[in-house]
């Protein structure tokens, strides 16, 4: 029944959702403070990376996890859920097994804008004026 979003109350999905959303939240801020600490780099890795892990989940309290993974792959959305997917495998990567941290922080940086790109894509129009918006900056 909890594969099914629509067999949870109203109230139910939202409260997991804010849960989810909040805890994500949490873990991309305490990655960012142990980001400061020595060998924080790995710690702000793991924790910004599973922040947004846990922020992406949330949203399948809303509409459910096989919606919502229908909709991640639909051809509008197919790029920039790969790239999305890709950089949070790599930044786990880089941190455990090539051990390499500005690599890691590159990954997190691309991660958010990944993200980020992704997010806007459930947005009408949101993406064209981010398009708009850099290319009349240049």
């Amino acid at each position: 029944k909890v594969l099914d979003a629509s067999t949870l109350s109203l109230g139910t999905r939202v409260k997991w959702f804010a849960i989810c959303f909040i805890a994500g939240v949490a873990c991309s801020i305490l990655g960012t403070a142990l980001l400061w600490l020595p060998k924080g780099i790995k710690l702000f890795a793991v924790f910004y990376t599973l922040g947004n892990i846990a922020a992406l989940a949330s949203t399948c309290f809303l509409m459910g996890p096989l919606k919502q993974l229908k909709t991640m792959f639909e051809p509008k959305r197919l790029i920039a859920t790969v790239v999305m997917l890709l950089f949070l495998v790599l930044t786990l990567c880089a941190v455990f097994w090539w051990n390499k941290k500005g690599l890691a922080l590159i990954f997190c940086i691309l991660q958010f804008l990944a993200m980020t790109w992704y997010s806007l894509s459930y947005i009408p129009y949101a993406r064209d004026a981010v398009i708009k918006c850099f290319t009349s900056c240049l």
